[in-house]
């Protein structure tokens, strides 16, 4: 497996990575924007799902969760915690789940039920569905893979379900993991300007924290680790191998599938993918490129594996949420177009440890970090098609629509003419807005915001 080029320039100093480690905790680090879903939802009838790749932090959030009912004066036997990575519960089926949860089951007082990775219970919805009509209750259950949410699962609660989906760490949430805290300090020049201070109060630049963000990524276990190269990549092998283990082979075992048989090619595709984060592939073009670049043998395979083949390694990185994949949208003609979608990686540290660190796709790096914080923060995103020309996001809510560029600099004219241009097609009074690591002089070039990417991801 590939990892992080030590490139010096890039690389912490010992002093530094001292410093940039987490001081040890015990205590559960919160994550808000999660738990106030969660809370929002406690005591509703639907079952609250929360899904997400693995150790993006679920788990954590349901031990939030029975701290928040503690908190409110739920007791201890009012709460049942069943982890399914545990050997505690190895071996347990659908009915003994039943049995196990009715035995604990307190007359005439509402329970709360946790469910730590069900996915692995054969039958477990049927499980979950008798609690939903013996017992009175409140379900919360977390899962590492999309099949949890399948038809299958829809037929036995009849649509009695909220998903809450979980995704690693945002830019705020690093920062906040790992002790720094950001203020606004005076410049020389008499303007105001913000930096990032530690627990010990020393003091960075905050490009500085963003470059070891796009570094290590957001995994959560990174913050036990601390900043520092070789435990991160241990920590992220880990993810790696568990998530394609468990969550791709086995899953396709116990489903009785023989569609992902091949870890070889599993890999390849994973390494293409990561490879091209943000650009535009079709799934009947990825064999074929995987075989003009050497990386499948095309005389022991016979030729490139067919597109029915390789839609099913890909829809098995969809399902684990390894990958995202972001259709686009002809904003003229208002319908999504089926072909020439684009994918995106669920944690930059994860692309890093895969195919190592590297400046020349800084761009679609950073594009990344966007689509991912815009659907932290509840929007639907698409690719914009406008003409021949593209713009990278178009996020929507229910009542809300934004058009986003994202690029490394509006220094210079070029860009900003290549940039700005799709934008001034658009025929229509949403916001538009343009993010940069380096926004030049002009705040604004006719209505169109340019705005600093870093600033963009602190603000509320």
């Amino acid at each position: 497996m590939q990892t992080l080029e030590k490139d010096e320039s890039l690389c912490y100093s010992k002093a530094k990575r001292k410093v940039l480690g987490l001081i040890e905790s015990n205590e559960l680090k919160r994550r808000d924007i999660y738990l106030n879903k969660l809370i929002g939802f406690q005591d509703t009838e639907p079952v609250k799902v929360i899904t997400g790749i693995r150790r993006c932090g679920k788990s954590s959030l349901l031990k939030l969760m029975v701290q928040h009912l503690k908190q409110t004066g739920i007791s201890s036997e009012q709460i049942i915690e069943m982890n399914f990575e545990s050997h505690d519960y190895r071996g347990m089926n659908a009915d003994d789940i039943y049995l196990y949860v009715k035995e604990r089951i307190i007359p005439e007082k509402r329970m709360y039920l946790f469910f730590d990775e069900l996915q692995r219970i054969e039958a477990w919805e049927e499980a979950i569905n008798s609690f939903r009509v013996d017992f009175n209750c409140d379900i919360y259950v977390t899962g590492s893979n999309a099949y949890l949410l399948s038809s299958e699962y829809a037929t036995y609660l009849s649509g009695r379900c909220v998903e809450i989906k979980m995704l690693p760490l945002s830019f705020r949430e690093f920062l906040s993991f790992h002790g720094f805290t950001v203020r606004e300090t005076q410049s020389a020049l008499g303007g105001r300007r913000k930096q990032v201070f530690d627990q010990n109060g020393e003091r960075y630049e905050l490009k500085e924290v963003f470059d070891a963000y796009m570094r290590f990524g957001g995994m959560p276990g990174i913050a036990d680790v601390g900043l520092e190269q070789e435990k991160a990549l241990t920590l992220l092998d880990g993810i790696y191998s568990t998530v394609v283990i468990r969550d791709i082979l086995e899953r396709e075992k116990r489903r009785g599938q023989k569609q992902i048989t091949d870890p070889a090619l599993l890999r390849k595709i994973i390494l293409f993918l990561a490879d091209n984060i943000g650009s535009t592939v079709s799934i009947a073009s990825i064999g074929n490129t995987l075989v003009n670049e050497g990386l499948l043998e095309d005389g022991r395979r016979k030729g490139a594996p067919s597109a029915h083949t390789v839609q099913a390694y890909v829809n098995a990185l969809l399902e684990s949420y390894f990958f995202y994949e972001i259709k686009r949208f002809d904003i003229k003609g208002k319908e999504y177009l089926r072909t020439l979608g684009k994918y995106y990686i669920v944690d930059i540290g994860l692309r890093n440890y895969l195919l190592g660190f590297r400046n020349r796709d800084s761009g679609h790096a950073i594009e990344n970090v966007v689509y991912f914080e815009l659907l932290r923060r509840g929007y639907d995103v698409a690719i914009g098609k406008i003409g021949n020309a593209e713009v990278d996001f178009i996020a929507t809510t229910a009542d809300d629509k934004k058009y986003i560029q994202v690029t490394e600099s509006m220094v210079s004219e070029e860009v900003r003419t290549r940039e700005l241009a799709p934008l001034r097609n658009i025929r229509d009074n949403y916001e538009k807005f343009v993010l940069s690591m380096e926004t030049g002089l002009d705040t604004s070039y006719d209505g169109i915001k340019s705005l600093s990417l870093i600033d963009w991801l602190l603000d509320d």
